[in-house]
């Protein structure tokens, strides 16, 4: 037996299902109106620490190297004193070592350039001086991935056209304040005398750990380091 509902029936079940909708509708609205919970706030990540560079520093730079014979031996020295050095590499050694360039980049000196062959950059026609440089910068950007942006003359060999020449590669000359003249081989208590006699606060060490045999160099370090921190200072590196 089917069932109908009257015109009142019809119109209450009507009302009813409008007040259902509306009741759904303003549901969705408030949910939609109502603000999202804020985001999680991430943890706070302290800032690195810098530590500031010594204001009374010298800065100790190795020539000639890498050296497979010497060059770790510096490395060990200057890592039991936690000192940071400079190294000025000639290409051609960076290219027969390049595990020693990477070694040195590691343990956060910082590698700069010397030419290709030790090469007196007075003497070099504009393409051989680019090569000099150029060829050496991609030995060490392939070994430790750094362009260098110092330039170091062999021979402290500077002319105006050596000046210009490496300002036009977008390279910086860095010369020194104290020659050890370590190279000379005059024992290691003359090499230790001739840095220490003259140094003053921003003096520019220049030694080698490579170019020959450097075990009097090595023999002199941990003195002359010893000496330098106990005179207060500190070691900063070259960036140019």
């Amino acid at each position: 037996m089917e069932t109908r509902l009257t015109r009142t029936g019809q119109r209450l079940t009507g009302l009813a299902m409008l007040v259902g909708v509306s009741v759904v509708i303003g549901t969705i609205v408030v949910a939609a109106a109502r603000p999202a919970p804020p985001a999680p706030v991430p943890p706070a990540v302290a800032a690195p620490v810098k530590t500031p560079l010594p204001t009374k520093y010298v800065v100790l730079t190795f020539d000639d190297g890498p050296d497979p014979a010497y060059t770790p031996k510096v490395l060990e020295v200057l890592a039991k004193y936690e000192v940071k050095a400079t190294f000025f590499e000639v290409g051609k050694n960076v290219a027969r070592h390049p595990e020693l360039t990477k070694r040195i980049h590691a343990a956060g000196h910082v590698i700069q350039n010397h030419t290709w062959t030790h090469a007196d950059l007075r003497h070099q026609t504009a393409a051989g001086f680019r090569k000099q440089v150029g060829d050496t910068d991609q030995a060490i950007r392939s070994a430790a991935g750094i362009t260098t942006t110092c330039l170091r003359p062999p021979y402290g060999g500077v002319s105006s056209t050596v000046r210009q020449r490496a300002k036009e590669l977008g390279k910086e000359l860095v010369m020194w304040t104290i020659d050890s003249r370590d190279w000379s081989k005059p024992g290691a208590a003359v090499i230790e005398k001739r840095v220490l006699s003259s140094v003053a606060s921003g003096s520019v060490i220049l030694m080698h750990d490579g170019g020959g045999n450097r075990s009097q160099t090595i023999a002199a370090l941990p003195s002359i380091l010893e000496k330098l921190k106990a005179q207060g200072y500190g070691f900063r590196t070259l960036s140019c």
